[in-house]
């Protein structure tokens, strides 16, 4: 089965989910500083936001390089992913608006940790339409830093309700250990 349909659907949700997140963006009324402030919170959210869907982006597009067939678990885990990051946009919304209340800080948890958890899914069934030996199951490895961002987001979803702070720096955290795409599928595909 072709990857490329795959491929392209998923880069066009993605692209979606991006302009769904700048079109929530609001002009600040006013055309000074302090105008500015009202929109701080919901801008910074914007910027995690953005950085985990292209963190997805760059990831997906790794995997789907190294693959070199798909089947039909995989379109659906692939759309299981797909439906996660599709609430990006609104749970980022909703913590930006309520100044990272503890609620929505943690829901916001909630939909990165299921996408993540889809992600997982999804990387496993690809593995497995291949090869125990194939290049992608030796790059994909035991997935540390992947094992550890489910972690850090079980963590932070309590922990919103403790201090959203911990939360959200838990969330950046995250996005820092995965902001450089993943060298291992590059080190294995040989880019």
């Amino acid at each position: 089965m072709s990857k490329g349909r795959l491929e392209a659907f998923s880069d066009g949700v993605i692209a979606i989910l991006i302009t769904i997140m700048v079109l929530e963006l609001k002009v600040p009324h006013g055309t000074d500083w302090e105008a500015l402030r009202p929109v701080v919170s919901i801008f910074l959210i914007y910027v995690l936001s953005f950085v985990f869907l292209g963190i997805y982006w760059n990831n997906h597009h790794h995997m789907l390089h190294a693959a070199d067939r798909i089947n039909g678990k995989v379109l659906w885990a692939n759309l299981h992913l797909l439906f996660w990051l599709s609430l990006i946009p609104f749970v980022t919304r909703w913590m930006g608006e309520n100044q990272f209340a503890p609620l929505p800080t943690a829901v916001y948890g909630g939909a990165l940790l299921m996408a993540a958890f889809a992600y997982t899914i999804l990387q496993a069934a690809i593995v497995a339409a291949h090869s125990a030996n194939s290049r992608l199951a030796a790059a994909v490895g035991n997935d540390v830093k992947g094992k550890v961002s489910l972690l850090a987001y079980v963590a932070a979803i309590p922990l919103a309700f403790v201090s959203q702070w911990i939360a959200i720096g838990l969330y950046v955290l995250v996005a820092l250990m995965w902001l450089v795409p993943d060298p291992r599928i590059e080190s294995k595909v040989g880019r």
